[in-house]
């Protein structure tokens, strides 16, 4: 069963449509990455998905109940992490996760057996400070922890790692890695990196509408065209390899150096050496590189 299905899922506000005829199919047990700009629908999405905002229109099945049935019976089996959660700072991690985990009818040596498992997942065990001493990464940690208390069939995260500084990310992101197997995630960012590293699925959404939504795998090889990269000592240009070489395609500023789309890609890497050298360039970089998720990522959003 898959653990999340939207049919047609739409939203809209006033005169703009925020969320348009979305349908994604989310697998059991995934690591799964909403992608897209800001403002493109993902939080307006999750909302939906997590009861807080009603669709205009479409519906979707979660664990097998639509979110349009009034008992909402889907409401038990998730949890939901917002990018700010919020705490009782006066209280310790232990107090709070024993709180949150009564609230859901959970008690004795079941519910304290639980809070020392959630707190292990997500790095906390041992830390005895109240939450008002907490970093930010600790604060978006004890967010996950609080999150798994009720032992959900799905957490659903919304920018889990936005203004965090590197170390906060890595610590989400480590225990956000550390879920696999254990339940299904899904995982709303616009962070590129952040998806390559925790999530074997993703979707792309742009201004409201399904750009794509592949295996990470698939989705590179569905980009598959390799290109050739190039650095230079001195900041050399390469544009005098291409003038009378049109088929190596219009060098294109890209990180510290260039890089070709060539028409016939074997052949440029035979004749590209030769090229460099009789022009005496001094090459810092020559490589066969795959498109990133960043290209990819770049070219779905950028097409008409």
């Amino acid at each position: 069963m898959n653990a999340i299905e939207t049919e047609n899922l739409t939203k809209v506000f006033a005169e703009q449509t925020a969320v348009d005829g979305l349908n994604l199919t989310v697998a059991e047990g995934s690591i799964y990455g909403f992608l897209g700009p800001n403002g493109a629908g993902k939080t307006t999405t999750l909302r939906m998905l997590v009861g807080l905002a009603r669709p205009t229109s479409g519906d979707a099945v979660i664990m097998g109940s639509r979110i349009s049935n009034p008992k909402r019976a889907y409401l038990r089996k998730i949890s939901y992490l917002p990018d700010v959660p919020g705490f009782y700072d006066w209280m310790r991690a232990s107090e709070f996760l024993r709180f949150v985990g009564e609230t859901f009818g959970l008690g004795g040596s079941a519910l304290r057996a639980k809070i020392g498992e959630v707190l292990e997942i997500t790095g906390l065990k041992g830390v005895k400070k109240r939450i008002g001493g907490y970093s930010r990464g600790m604060r978006q940690r004890l967010g996950m922890a609080q999150a798994l208390i009720n032992e959900p069939a799905i957490i659903f995260m919304d920018e889990p790692t936005s203004a965090l500084d590197p170390i906060g990310r890595k610590e989400v992101l480590e225990a956000i890695a550390g879920l696999a197997g254990r339940t299904t995630v899904f995982f709303s960012t616009h962070i590129l990196n952040d998806v390559e590293r925790v999530c074997d699925t993703v979707a792309i959404l742009n201004k409201g509408k399904l750009a794509t939504e592949q295996r990470i795998d698939c989705l590179r090889a569905s980009y598959a065209t390799r290109y050739i990269y190039l650095e230079f000592e001195d900041g050399a240009d390469p544009a005098a390899l291409t003038e009378k070489e049109p088929w190596l395609g219009k060098p294109e500023p890209y990180q510290e150096g260039w890089r070709l789309h060539p028409s016939d890609l074997r052949r440029a890497q035979r004749v590209l050496p030769g090229l460099i050298a009789e022009r005496s360039l001094c090459i810092r970089r020559f490589d066969l590189l795959e498109p990133s998720l960043e290209d990819i990522f770049i070219r779905l959003v950028n097409e008409p």
